[in-house]
């Protein structure tokens, strides 16, 4: 099976090439250690008798920022190195402003070609290899086994198309589960999941969703800073205007979002918007959009600072979501409407008790969304024209948002703990 993938690999490469130069471009910041792409990640220090060293893959900024508590509960393990890697240049930026301190090593992971993975295995040597939630890699997977190295996928999570996709490759799904030690899945549906794609069950665990914790460690904005952050926003010349939040918006989402605060504002409410798209390398295109309508706007990554008061604001910034998200009053989850699928988390929104709309195509939290709308704290809604028509009900009612919000607390604190359960599996194989 290996051989075959090492086969495939690099004609499939090529033809992708195009589509990953035009992206590498466009969102910036892929050169910087471009090397350890190719397996070429600095060499740390040999490890000392009797450490264990952990290699965390997490591939982008969702991951990353899951990762926190997990990350500072294995820091307290004695002898334990640790070292992460990531995909994105997002990502990167992230795990080395918030990681790189606490950690052995933060890296770039390799392509999973042969020679370059490979060269990562060699000069990282790892004792425990994780992946988080998704990422399955053949070459990476095989090297892990050829070292008789265990790799854990934490947080395992399947969504839809990947199910889809699996099923149509049976005994590839089967080959590349069954290089797996512990598969943690974050929710029962994405246990079932693996489990009809022929994983064992002697090797899975229901832990939860990490992302539970890592919400709750988000610091909690006081009264007087919320003030103090909507004034900076240019928000401030209304205390009683509310805050429309589009959160990690994918393209098409901001347009209707600029059209459902249009049809606010005509209707007598005072709405400004807090777009925070998912990919700040897209504030050119944002922008553009924003200059052909009349509202005053203004860019974070121009000063955060608004120098005067508007109606609407882009946090083209990366990794400041969860302190933006706590001047909204309502929240729309991006990636959620066609012709996007997938969906960015809710959690995060939840947990700081702000009232929830998103689309049907919300395939990567659907546990999440069935408890959050089981519990009354989101609106899944069918297409745009619901969108505007559930978001707007929600700015008038201001009693059904504050329920929504505390129903939102009260369910991600019913659903901590998933840090702890992930350590006692992963203490099996340490």
């Amino acid at each position: 099976m290996i051989w075959f993938y090492r086969i495939l690999f690099l004609p499939v490469l090529v033809c992708l090439l195009p589509y990953y130069a035009w992206r590498m471009w466009r969102r910036g910041g892929y050169r910087h250690d471009f090397h350890h792409r190719f397996g070429l990640i600095d060499r740390p220090p040999p490890k000392a008798p009797g450490v264990r060293r952990i290699w965390i893959q997490a591939v982008s900024v969702g991951e990353a920022n899951a990762l926190g508590p997990l990350l500072a509960r294995l820091r307290t393990r004695p002898n334990t190195e640790i070292i992460l890697t990531t995909t994105t240049s997002t990502g990167y930026k992230i795990l080395r402003e918030k990681y790189a301190a606490q950690v052995l090593k933060v890296g770039i992971f390799p392509l999973d070609f042969w020679p370059f993975s490979r060269n990562a295995w060699r000069r990282l040597d790892p004792d425990l290899a994780i992946l988080m939630e998704a990422e399955l890699w053949p070459e990476h997977l095989h090297q892990a086994r050829l070292r008789n190295v265990p790799v854990a996928l934490v947080n395992a999570r399947m969504s839809d198309r990947s199910f889809a996709r699996y099923q149509n490759l049976r005994g590839v799904a089967r080959w590349v589960l069954g290089q797996l030690r512990l598969i943690l899945c974050a929710s029962k549906p994405d246990q079932e999941c693996f489990l009809a794609l022929g994983a064992n069950s002697a090797h899975m665990s229901l832990t939860g969703s990490l992302k539970f914790d890592a919400a709750s460690t988000t610091k909690k904005l006081t009264a007087v800073e919320i003030t103090v952050l909507r004034e900076e926003l240019g928000f401030g010349d209304n205390p009683g205007a509310m805050v429309l939040l589009g959160s990690s918006t994918w393209e098409g989402e901001e347009a209707l979002l600029l059209d459902i605060q249009q049809v606010a504002i005509d209707a007598g409410l005072d709405v400004r918007l807090l777009l925070v798209p998912r990919h700040a390398e897209r504030r050119k295109e944002i922008a553009a959009l924003l200059d052909k309508q009349p509202l005053l706007w203004h860019a974070r990554s121009t000063t955060a600072r608004s120098p005067k008061p508007v109606k609407i604001y882009l946090g083209d910034t990366t990794g400041e979501l969860s302190r933006l998200t706590q001047v909204a009053d309502v929240a729309f989850i991006g990636k959620s409407l066609s012709p996007n699928d997938g969906g960015q988390t809710p959690i995060e929104a939840a947990a700081l008790g702000v009232p929830i709309v998103y689309g049907p195509r919300m395939s990567n939290f659907k546990d999440a969304c069935r408890g959050l709308e089981d519990v009354g704290a989101a609106w899944r809604v069918e297409d745009a024209t619901s969108a505007q028509i559930a978001l707007i009900c929600l700015l008038r009612d201001s009693d059904r948002r504050a329920n929504m919000g505390a129903a939102g607390r009260a369910w991600h604190t019913a659903n901590q703990g998933a840090t702890q359960r992930t350590l006692e599996a992963l203490e099996k194989v340490l």
